[in-house]
């Protein structure tokens, strides 16, 4: 007999099925006892009316295989129950268990640096799981949505010779005879493989910054989401692909995760339409109404984010809310300037906290030269990055979404770290 996953039983009402799995749950009620099996695709309750059935060595967590009948049952999780014929022990889970993982999320009590030092058996609780079904249709949707878009998806060396954004915040690492570098961004790359003819290329891969900061917010490895297209007249081309691609990512969580979304207790909006404030408008939105005065006169900070997204929720009735031609000193050398103060960048804010940040890159070569000595860089160090714009570059730009945040975001985690599955943080090297 072939197994039958819990998602499958509606179609085996009154035949025999073959279930696998964890026992979730175990309710000894004398004469009749009731056991919830749990596998990948869910939870199904079963009933063990026969009195020869041997329990005594089933213990919760434990796996099973379970020959049954399925019924319908009103009163069942789900409408269904199974009437169990057989049940066979086939590992037995040690005592006692790291926590509970039957019981609400919120009534366990147990902190998260406990629910990450057990990370593997955590996921076991179906709150938790759902994260991450959820990030995955998230990363899922992004590439659909790029490839309908005609962008090939690359995949680029993690291993860099120099960094990103001038060298700060590297991890450095020993490669042979040499200092090498863990990736903070596939951005050279991107433009790169812009410049080679692909045109419009996206990557899904991890990322690394050397930030010695402890927030709820911030991690050293996270996955990104980047994206580069060429032949755009301005950033504003970045920003409407985003809007599309936000909508394609939401209504494929709504469609294909309603059922993790619903342990959220999360209502996904329809996006149709997202306000854009520029930055300057954006400081003196937070003087008039907030009376807050940025911490540094050319960047967000934290609070500052949290109260444009609440003006934008009075406002426009909106989660979301780009802020774009950010100041020039407080973006990347490689940012298209838009005057003599302020840049073509750009930054999405969400529910509170930034989630995107994009722009349209310098595709001249002398202007990006000339960018770099302001910045203090040494352009010899960037020959590798610099050839292509000597052959004809496209005016491109592109954007990077941090998977976990919006993650976070979505589902209104407390802390960026449950949205990782094992995350490195300053002080978390293992699992």
């Amino acid at each position: 007999m072939n197994r039958v996953l819990v998602r499958e039983i509606p179609q085996y009402i009154g035949n025999e099925v073959l279930l696998k799995g964890w026992v979730h749950q175990l309710r000894r009620l004398g004469k009749i006892n009731f056991l919830l099996l749990r596998d990948r695709s869910g939870i199904v309750q079963t009933v063990i009316l026969d009195p020869t059935i041997d329990l005594s060595k089933i213990d919760q967590e434990s796996v099973v295989a379970i020959w049954g009948i399925p019924k319908k049952e009103a009163q069942a999780p789900g409408g269904i129950e199974v009437e169990v014929k057989r049940i066979e022990l086939i590992e037995q889970a040690q005592s006692p268990l790291p926590f509970e993982v039957n019981r609400p999320l919120e009534l366990l009590n147990i902190k998260l640096d406990t629910i990450l030092d057990h990370r593997a058996f955590a996921l076991r609780h179906p709150k938790i799981n759902a994260i991450f079904k959820i990030e995955a249709e998230l990363v899922h949707a992004f590439r659909e949505f790029l490839r309908k878009e005609d962008f090939l998806e690359i995949h680029t060396s993690k291993i860099i010779s120099q960094g990103t954004e001038g060298g700060t915040n590297l991890f450095p690492i020993q490669y042979f005879e040499t200092q090498a570098y863990l990736a903070q961004s596939p951005q050279f790359y991107k433009q790169m493989m812009v410049g080679a003819g692909y045109e419009r290329v996206f990557e899904v891969g991890f990322v690394y910054r050397a930030e010695d900061h402890a927030t709820s917010r911030h991690i050293n490895e996270y996955l990104s989401l980047d994206f580069e297209m060429g032949f755009i007249d301005s950033e504003k081309d970045i920003i409407d692909l985003e809007i599309r691609l936000l909508r394609y990512i939401f209504e494929s969580i709504k469609k294909n995760c309603a059922n993790e979304l619903k342990l959220y207790e999360v209502d996904l909006p329809t996006i149709e339409f997202i306000p854009q404030i520029q930055f300057k408008e954006a400081r003196e939105i937070l003087k008039k109404y907030y009376r807050k005065e940025l911490l540094t006169s050319d960047d967000l900070d934290p609070e500052a984010e949290r109260l444009l997204c609440d003006y934008a929720q009075k406002e426009f009735n909106s989660e979301f809310i780009f802020v774009t031609n950010y100041p020039i000193s407080a973006r990347p050398f490689y940012t298209m300037p838009y005057d003599e103060t302020y840049s073509r960048g750009f930054d999405l804010l969400y529910r509170g906290m930034e989630v995107t940040t994009g722009s349209q890159r310098i595709h001249n070569y002398q202007l990006l030269v000339n960018n770099m000595a302001k910045f203090g860089l040494n352009p010899q160090d960037f020959e590798f990055y610099l050839e292509i714009f000597r052959y004809g570059m496209p005016p491109h730009g592109g954007l990077a979404i941090g998977a976990e945040r919006l993650t976070q975001q979505i589902l209104g985690l407390k802390n960026i770290r449950e949205a990782s599955l094992f995350p490195r943080d300053r002080y978390r090297l293992v699992p």
